[in-house]
């Protein structure tokens, strides 16, 4: 089962840096200023061979005090409501504060699995002041240092503690998972409806109306599946804000519990940030994808403007490119089942098994045309490729000097490795090991 961090906190105690830090990424922006975090960011993380979704959740000032605390105050209740584990974010210099008891008290009064992060500990005199934390009721406290690292270990052991060893995305039926995901308001309980031939998830022009990831059985045309339509936006009358961040943490367990991801962009608006973080969700997941373009209907269209609209996308969503797009109508049922048998297929090449003997003459051959650059004077050799025992393709390369090889070397290989072996919507890892 997927497992979903939320850090939660007032502004400028480091959720931001704590983010970076357990997400391994530098992309959520880091400064002074407090309220700099607009947008929500969510990444994946990994820690003894367990892995999580975490989701930065900070609140930002907008005219006053009061209005800056009702949107932290919704934000937690959302962080509580769909993680399952919540990290709450205090600054150790400026000591226990109204706000941090104000999410201290929301958070004591629900069984959510809550960790106190004690941020800013850099010496060891912070971590005595660390220890008035304890005040907040909320049990253990880690002292950390999320600029440097330090810390960030034992809160790791403890949050990774409840994660089963062997985490399975089957819950009992072996069937194909294909979810929908995408922006509020692009069609995806649209689409749901259309393959079912009925009216399943209730559609209206107000974004929002999908509040729940729904599971429905697919069994037409030869073809079984489960088909998850996940949630759009929360209710009427949320703000933005708080609705957009509750639409991405049911999407991010949807998309971890299926085989294939449907992106669907709306062709009137064109392939958004959004949309490529939708997108990249899906890749670092490690999902077949299939990106749908809907509303083509409306679109006023040229000679050329498929090709046109696809370049962009494909442009946008580099360096992984090699990805089935396809143009429907949800409300006209135009192409839709293309959509479905491109799904399909999709979800064949995925589970898909390459010989050890052919895969190393497709390696051999590629090296030979373009030997791995040298490093320091130091010449790299790849004697041997296998693709490992894993649910999704990932294959390991045996070298002299895995350190040296860079990614555009890598791409390379990934690129032969597809020319050859038809891995069309399916992100691939590629691990390079000493030999």
């Amino acid at each position: 089962m997927s497992h979903i961090v939320a850090i939660t906190g007032r502004p400028n105690v480091g959720k931001s840096t704590l983010f970076n830090r357990l997400s391994g990424e530098r992309k959520a922006i880091v400064d002074e200023m407090s309220g700099v975090t607009r947008d929500r960011h969510y990444g994946k993380s990994d820690w003894n061979g367990k892995e999580f979704s975490i989701i930065d959740t900070g609140g930002y000032i907008t005219n006053s005090d009061d209005v800056f605390e009702e949107e932290i105050r919704k934000q937690v209740m959302l962080a509580i409501e769909e993680a399952d584990s919540v990290i709450l974010v205090v600054d150790v210099m400026s000591g226990i504060t109204d706000l941090d008891e104000k999410i201290a008290s929301i958070l004591r009064k629900n069984r959510k699995r809550t960790l106190v992060v004690v941020n800013k500990v850099d010496h060891g005199e912070r971590l005595y002041d660390a220890s008035v934390f304890y005040g907040l009721g909320l049990g253990d406290i880690y002292p950390v240092s999320a600029i440097n690292g330090s810390g960030t270990g034992e809160l790791l052991d403890e949050l990774v503690r409840v994660i089963p060893a062997g985490q399975e995305e089957d819950d009992g039926e072996d069937l194909p998972r294909f979810t929908v995901a995408g922006r509020p308001n692009v069609g995806k309980s649209s689409l749901a409806n259309a393959l079912l031939g009925e009216e399943r998830n209730i559609v209206t022009p107000v974004a929002g109306t999908t509040r729940d990831s729904i599971y429905t059985h697919y069994k037409k045309f030869g073809n079984e599946f489960l088909l998850i339509d996940t949630a759009g936006l929360r209710k009427k009358g949320k703000a933005m804000e708080n609705i957009e961040f509750y639409s991405i943490m049911r999407s991010v367990r949807a998309i971890e519990m299926c085989d294939v991801c449907f992106v669907m962009i709306d062709a009137t608006r064109g392939i958004e940030s959004q949309d490529v973080n939708i997108f990249n969700l899906a890749v670092r997941n490690r999902k077949g994808i299939v990106v749908l373009v809907n509303k083509w209907d409306l679109v006023e269209k040229e000679t050329g403007s498929v090709k046109e609209f696809q370049e962009i996308i494909k442009e946008r969503i580099s360096p992984f490119e090699d990805v089935p797009v396809i143009f429907v109508s949800a409300l006209t049922k135009q192409r839709i089942h293309k959509a479905l048998e491109t799904a399909m297929e999709v979800h064949k090449r995925r589970k898909q098994k390459i010989p050890t003997s052919r895969l190393n003459e497709v390696v051999r051959s590629a090296i030979e045309q373009f030997h791995p650059p040298a490093v320091k004077g130091k010449y790299i050799k790849i004697n041997y490729v296998t693709q490992l025992p894993t649910a999704t393709p990932a294959f390991a390369f045996f070298c002299n000097l895995p350190q040296y090889i860079r990614a555009p070397y890598k791409r390379y290989l990934e690129n032969k490795i597809r020319e050859s072996f038809d891995f069309t919507g399916v992100p691939l890892e590629l691990y390079f090991r000493r030999k």
